[in-house]
């Protein structure tokens, strides 16, 4: 059995030849370095700061829980730096969430080495605790009088929903606890219909969900929450026209963000559509196959981070590719940046 917490030196070791895992011992960030307790209001205001001149790279590390930053630990091996954010997983099959606590162990390692804490949830439709991705998530749809019930509270589907909220609560209180802000990316992807929480445009449709889920987690004292909306680049739904009947609001909203699947890199259409709705809210790419090119990354300067898809690291990337992007100057990785305590974060 792996041990609960993986450290950087942990997966690397496991990932990474033996010289890299040298260059690793010898560049690794001083205690000094390390990030303290900081607020959601630092990060946004950070984010804010460098949406124009900089970009935080990131890598997702998808399931296992069992194994939360192994791919972290490749793109150090291919670019000799750390990404920027660390994105991870909440888990729906049965054995990644007995494993929450591995993942969060995990958080707490990569915030206190320098980087941002992002996680996502691929979620089990409300009246199954666990499943597998098909049938339990992808193509697990709603009819509409099953949606109308989870949209209004009390009824048996919504308490459903808000129970399986419950879950996450503990483990989003231990990252309160150890004044770590995450970057929360719930229901993504809602303008499309592969999941069950999407494609219903509309004060009811699927920013209404995206309502409830902030407005329930704030109501149980999460207040380290940065608040990550997402779409993608689809042509359901109306596209990069339809993109405001998906916005749950200003209220609701820290961050929005897009994850260009169908295009590679988003159009201008799809950009300008990001930063009229955000109403000048950061923006982000919160889930990229191939890496952006420097170039891409200044004609598009806005976008406050990029994050990596899991295997697509290596299936989708060269390392000459990855090597580039990782030093362009546009781009911040770990220990080039920091986020303090208060409200007005240092420059890059």
């Amino acid at each position: 059995m792996r041990p609960k917490i993986f450290t950087r030196r942990t997966t690397a070791l496991l990932a990474a030849l033996p010289l890299a895992a040298a260059a690793w011992l010898a560049t690794s960030p001083s205690p000094a370095s390390a990030t303290g307790a900081s607020t959601p209001a630092a990060v946004i205001d950070y984010l804010h700061q460098i949406s124009g001149n900089h970009v935080i790279s990131g890598v997702h590390n998808k399931e296992p829980l069992s194994n939360p930053s192994q791919y972290t630990a490749q793109a150090h091996s291919i670019t000799g730096k750390w990404p920027g954010l660390w994105g991870g997983e909440l888990g729906f099959t049965a054995s990644d969430v007995a494993n929450r606590q591995t993942l969060i162990n995990q958080a707490k390692t990569e915030w206190a080495n320098g980087s941002l804490v992002s996680l996502t949830w691929h979620m089990c439709r409300p009246d199954v605790a666990t499943c597998a991705f098909d049938g339990g998530i992808n193509g697990a749809s709603l009819s509409d009088s099953d949606w109308s019930q989870l949209i209004t509270n009390g009824t048996s589907l919504n308490n459903a929903y808000k129970a399986k909220l419950d879950t996450a609560v503990p483990y989003f209180q231990q990252l309160k606890d150890a004044g770590i802000p995450v970057l929360f990316r719930p229901l993504h992807e809602m303008n499309e219909s592969w999941a069950w929480w999407g494609g219903r445009s509309g004060a009811n449709g699927s920013a209404k969900l995206f309502q409830i889920t902030h407005d329930y987690l704030v109501s149980k004292g999460l207040t380290n929450i940065v608040w990550v909306w997402n779409i993608k680049d689809t042509d359901q739904n109306g596209g990069s026209g339809g993109v405001s009947g998906f916005y749950p609001g200003d209220s609701s909203v820290d961050v929005a963000s897009l994850d260009p699947w169908v295009h590679s890199w988003p159009g201008g259409d799809w950009y300008n559509a990001m930063l009229n709705v955000a109403h000048g809210k950061p923006i982000s790419l919160a889930e990229v196959g191939t890496v952006p090119t420097a170039a891409q990354l200044a004609s598009q300067p806005q976008w406050a981070w990029f994050m990596i898809w899991s295997e697509y690291l290596t299936s989708a990337n060269s390392a000459s590719g990855l090597q580039a992007t990782f030093n362009s100057s546009r781009v911040l990785s770990q220990g080039q940046f920091t986020i303090p305590t208060g409200s007005s974060p240092t420059s890059p």
